[in-house]
């Protein structure tokens, strides 16, 4: 499939109007923010490698800087183990972490701030950068973004487009945008109807943006998609992609199916399953039966700073000893819920 379907969403380019000062209490902003462009308080310049990204869909052509409020939104939540969430370039790491380790170390306040933002010790930030592992986002993605601002790390909503370079944790959460050298948090859902603000670009759909929900155990490697040619990578985390190969087993997907599964349907008025639903789950020894997941560490997942709020638990959520992270239904968003902005598995 040509690179351009392969990190497509759709072709929805977000409505124009909506004035943001006329935002209201029960209104919050989530900042869009594309692939290439630093966007407002980058920490570094960038450290993204032009050989490892794919060129981003451009902005839409008659976009305005804010949409109007979306009310009612579900945002799908995957596991970051899903194999084919992220992408890359086989050997080629989309980031250049010692260029970042470099920004950072001549920029006391700033080094100081990213620190403070990952929650690490200002000691530890080269370490804890090498620990990452340089990919690129395959989805629009929700994030808590954070902007270096009056010698400080500014938490903020924002949306990254998908095609962005980011180095993503233990756990498969992204941890930071390589744009602008920005540390990333897992987002929080606003209490009010989300206004978009900044320049959509070509083929956004709020719809088709993703949460990613860190796995509850650390692994060892990730199973990505080849950017240039939609095959597997099995990359190991913490390198640089030095050490690529393919997988011994593969997913049980096509690497270009992996966002294509229908939407969830609601049940017929006679209680029926409505023509397209998603079957039963597969039985054992059945060849759709999901691939096990990567091998993973015994590890308990770090604990946030006290500081950090957290999305909302979402009882509808299974809970991590009963989701197999290659599974296929948990692309299926579930129905919407009552309150804006939530995030569904």
């Amino acid at each position: 499939m040509a690179l351009a379907v392969a990190l497509s969403l759709g072709l929805l380019t977000a409505g124009c109007g909506g004035d943001s000062s006329a935002a209201t209490d029960t209104e919050e902003k989530v900042l869009l923010q594309s692939a290439t462009a630093p966007g407002p308080d980058p920490f570094t310049a960038s450290t993204a490698r032009s050989l490892s990204s794919p060129a981003p869909d451009p902005p839409a052509p008659s976009a305005a800087t804010s949409s109007e409020p979306a009310r009612g939104q579900s945002l799908r939540t995957l596991s970051g183990g899903t194999p084919g969430l992220y992408g890359g370039t086989e050997t080629i790491g989309s980031c250049d972490i010692e260029q970042q380790i470099t920004f950072l170390g001549k920029d006391a306040a700033k080094q100081r701030a990213f620190a403070k933002a990952a929650g690490v010790s200002e000691a530890k930030v080269p370490a804890h950068l090498r620990s990452l592992t340089p990919v690129v986002l395959r989805a629009d993605t929700r994030v808590t973004g954070h902007g270096f601002e009056d010698g400080s790390a500014v938490a903020r909503q924002s949306l990254l487009q998908a095609g962005t370079p980011v180095l993503v944790d233990e756990y498969g959460a992204p941890r930071v945008r390589c744009v602008g050298g920005n540390p990333l948090k897992a987002p929080v859902a606003v209490k009010g109807a989300v206004i978009h603000q900044g320049r959509p670009w070509m083929g956004f759909r709020p719809d088709r943006v993703v949460v990613i929900k860190p796995t509850a155990q650390a692994f060892s490697t990730l199973i990505i998609v080849n950017i240039l040619d939609s095959t597997w990578i099995e990359r190991k985390t913490g390198s640089d992609g030095e050490q690529d190969r393919r997988p011994e087993v593969l997913p049980p997907v096509a690497p270009d199916d992996i966002f294509t599964y229908p939407p969830a349907m609601p049940p017929q008025p006679d209680g029926s399953t409505p023509p397209g639903t998603p079957s039963e789950p597969a039985v054992p020894g059945d060849p759709s039966v999901p691939a096990e997941s990567p091998s993973r560490q015994d590890v308990a997942p770090p604990a946030d700073p006290p500081s950090e709020e957290l999305p909302p638990a979402d009882p509808g959520m299974p809970s991590e000893e009963d989701v197999d992270p290659s599974d296929p239904n948990l692309l299926i968003p579930f129905d919407e819920p009552s309150e804006p902005d939530t995030f569904a598995g």
